[in-house]
């Protein structure tokens, strides 16, 4: 049976009027007229006939009638229940791996945890979550700023650099350069046409590390250069807070954009949610702030 008929029919049944169930679905009364009539052929039985006082059910349509009454009351039920859930519960937060742990865990001893409207439940995955579906509630993506159905907020462009640990870094420009030819170099199977583009660019012309290791994440890549193991081309946005803690220094002094941002991404009916909204005006100002002059970082 037409889903849309059953509709019509239960609410001019409950409302014992055509036009008041029109009112209530937000169609006009004709297209509730049709829909009945449709159904009634459907079935091969009246359901409704007009009355001194409006609209009687026939017994057909009071035998019908209640059971349609509580399976839309439940269907209401169950919609309302799992938009509660996703109110009142924490915002399900999806990132990605390399995003989690050198952009946003540095940052969470500034995140006001103990606000209400500001509870999180983070997750890290490589996989782009379906919002849509309801996967999680809001994510960070990088890209152009373009996906179907999402509102994206712009957190920074991103441009890409090498880097390694201090120990691995030499004097001087010269010394660095025949240094690299003897480390290999680490990076994301994702940057490979960035490493083109960088490589392309570098002042003083191209350099041939001794292998490129592609790896799964830029994550892994810069935690083998942190390691000493060699040298990874990242983002230079990124790896801010390592490389103010010492655990990377930038090599060479040159950078490339990258091509793409990363933005926080939500479903347009989410905009609207005041954990949405405080985590968006939270993570853009922290993004603001990097922006802001820092103290250059000695690069070789």
């Amino acid at each position: 049976m037409p889903l849309n008929a059953l509709r019509a029919f239960e609410a001019a049944a409950r409302n014992r009027s055509i036009r008041a169930a029109a009112d209530e679905l937000g169609v006009t009364p004709s297209a509730i007229s049709h829909q009945l009539r449709g159904l009634e052929e459907a079935l091969g039985l009246k359901l409704l006939h007009r009355g001194a006082g409006g609209l009687e059910l026939t017994e057909a349509g009071g035998q019908l009638a209640p059971d349609l009454h509580a399976g839309f009351t439940r269907i209401a039920g169950a919609v309302q229940a799992l938009r509660e859930t996703r109110r009142q519960g924490p915002l399900r937060l999806s990132m990605l791996p390399t995003f989690a742990a050198h952009w946003f865990s540095p940052r969470l001893t500034r995140y006001p945890f103990e606000r209400a409207g500001f509870e999180l439940a983070i997750s890290t995955t490589q996989d782009a979550v379906d919002l849509t579906a309801g996967a999680a509630d809001a994510a960070v993506r990088h890209g152009q700023g373009r996906w179907p159905g999402l509102r994206a907020d712009l957190l920074f462009e991103e441009s890409v650099g090498l880097f390694a640990a201090p120990r691995r870094a030499e004097a001087d420009a010269a010394a660095m350069r025949a240094a690299l030819a003897a480390m290999p170099l680490f990076l994301s199977r994702h940057r490979r046409e960035n490493f083109a583009r960088w490589n392309a660019t570098l002042p003083g012309g191209p350099i041939r590390p001794a292998s490129v290791i592609e790896m799964e994440s830029a994550d892994l890549a810069l935690r083998a250069a942190m390691d000493g193991a060699g040298v990874a081309l990242a983002s230079a946005e990124l790896t801010r807070q390592d490389v103010a803690t010492g655990w990377l220094v930038p090599l060479l002094g040159h950078r490339v954009p990258s091509g793409g941002a990363y933005w926080l991404v939500y479903p347009e009916g989410m905009a609207a949610d005041r954990r949405i909204r405080n985590l968006a005006r939270w993570m853009v100002e922290a993004a603001q702030e990097d922006r802001t002059p820092a103290p250059p970082a000695a690069e070789v």
